[in-house]
């Protein structure tokens, strides 16, 4: 197993935070004390385990994606790049006291990631949007 394929230590959620970003530029999360690192989090409308599924659905259509942990409010997700197999870890964390998804992309190896990190959750998020805004005002069916 080499480095980059080891899962950081510091994943998941401790006292309703996901882990800080470290010092270099690969890694931004709607947590970050830093602004080049920070995004804004997901606004939660409607029924938070249906915007946990629709997260599920959107990173599961992402190629050389693999979800590692699915909770009610907690979702961790390895990316793998295409051409070097760097692996990514992206997490999300459904904070329903403040009514928003918080998230977290870092890059395990490295030190910048050519504004990969960013893009990707700018298009997880856009993805999400498309997803809730289709299931809106659908009846809820037994699944």
């Amino acid at each position: 197993m080499s480095v980059t394929s080891r899962r950081p230590k510091t994943l998941g959620v401790r006292e309703d935070r996901l882990a800080p970003c470290p010092d270099s530029p690969n890694c931004v999360s709607t947590l970050a004390d830093r602004e080049h690192q920070r995004m804004a989090a997901i606004s939660l409308t409607g029924d938070a385990a249906e915007a946990m599924q629709a997260l599920k659905r959107v990173v599961s259509a992402m190629p050389r994606t693999q979800i590692v942990t699915a909770e009610d409010n907690y979702l961790h997700v390895e990316f793998t790049s295409r051409l070097f197999r760097f692996v990514d870890d992206v997490e999300f964390f459904l904070d329903r006291d403040q009514g928003v998804i918080h998230f977290r992309s870092a890059s395990r190896a490295g030190h910048s990631d050519f504004g990969a990190n960013r893009k990707r959750m700018q298009a997880i998020v856009a993805a999400f949007q498309r997803e809730r805004s289709r299931h809106e005002g659908l009846p809820k069916t037994d699944r």
